[in-house]
């Protein structure tokens, strides 16, 4: 099936169910998503079984043991990767069942979700990483997902100097502004100056939000934190995050086929400016630089910027695998 960089495509029919199989069959695991007393879940299952309108999960196998909290008639979110893309659906849970667990010491827990009607696909590429544009400065307001809001007071003045007087009182500071690194439709990397004491640590939920483009609304998002990197002047901090709670409904994945237009856009600007760069090189400009050779090849930070300064960040890391 031929799918564009951006877009999400719909399966019906017997297309889910063939699909499921698959997955079952061939013991692809999936992340599900959902919300427990207003804070995001993410959970590693194994599909077990699909009956004619139940759709059986457990637990990871490999997965620590960790209480859930999930119960039924809740709504799911449900992402798979395989082949060619990313497998998304929501669903809600239909029953909570007992199995016996794989060691056969025991039994685990088996979660049983109505078999969705549809599913949709958003191709592999979109969830590798692309820098943000050269030319645009994408501000990001991130802050604690207790919150649950937009803070108000910086949401519209992200520009102005930060107000200093929590952390001179000595309170958490409820709020952060940092410039986004680079982004994909599963996660993002953004930068915080560390003069503003930001208190997270790896793991946490977090809200953000941040505008892609001058002229477009703001796009407001859930995350979790998988790691916290210094630069090497110390004068930032590089977090690494991802993206949650999309799949779980059918406005989060409005949000997702955004997200993949935000990809798809900054990809080609940073193509258009390195084919600009190339033909000065050709004409023997000032700028010259080494041609973008393949188009899946991330253009290099160059030295000094913060993308260079993470201290060892790989290209693997920078590739969203979750």
């Amino acid at each position: 099936m031929g799918v564009d960089m951006n877009e999400v495509v719909m399966l019906r029919g017997a297309e889910p169910r063939e699909i499921l199989e698959t997955a079952i069959e061939e013991k692809v695991p999936a992340i599900m998503t959902y919300l427990s007393k207003n804070k995001w879940h993410v959970t590693k299952v194994l599909l077990t079984n699909l009956g004619a309108n139940r759709l059986s999960t457990e637990i990871w196998p490999k997965e620590k043991p960790h209480p859930i909290n999930i119960r039924i008639n809740q709504p799911v979110g449900i992402s798979l990767k395989y082949g060619y893309g990313k497998f998304v659906f929501d669903t809600t849970v239909v029953s909570l069942e007992l199995s016996q667990a794989p060691d056969r010491q025991g039994q685990s827990g088996t979660i049983v979700l109505a078999v969705p009607d549809r599913i949709e696909i958003v191709q592999r590429r979109s969830y590798f990483r692309v820098d943000v544009p050269k030319s645009l400065k994408v501000n990001v307001l991130l802050w604690h997902r207790g919150l649950n809001r937009v803070p108000e007071p910086t949401f519209w003045n992200m520009d102005k100097q930060e107000d200093n007087s929590n952390q001179a009182s000595g309170k958490r500071q409820d709020y952060y502004k940092g410039k986004l690194v680079d982004i994909s439709a599963g996660g993002a990397q953004i930068a915080l100056d560390t003069a503003q004491k930001p208190d997270l640590r790896k793991g946490q939920f977090i809200g953000l939000t941040f505008t892609p483009m001058p002229y477009e609304k703001p796009l407001i998002l859930d995350a979790q934190i998988r790691n916290i990197l210094p630069t090497a002047d110390d004068k930032n901090i590089c977090l690494g995050i991802q993206i949650v709670g999309l799949e779980a409904s059918p406005e989060g994945r409005g949000v997702l086929q955004r997200l993949c237009n935000v990809v798809e856009r900054y990809f080609q600007i940073n193509q258009s400016g390195a084919k600009q760069q190339e033909m000065k090189s050709a004409s023997g400009g000032p700028n010259a630089i080494n041609p973008v050779r393949n188009s899946e090849n991330r253009a290099k930070p160059q030295k000094g910027t913060i993308s260079n300064e993470i201290k060892g960040i790989s290209e693997a890391q920078r590739i969203d695998t979750a």
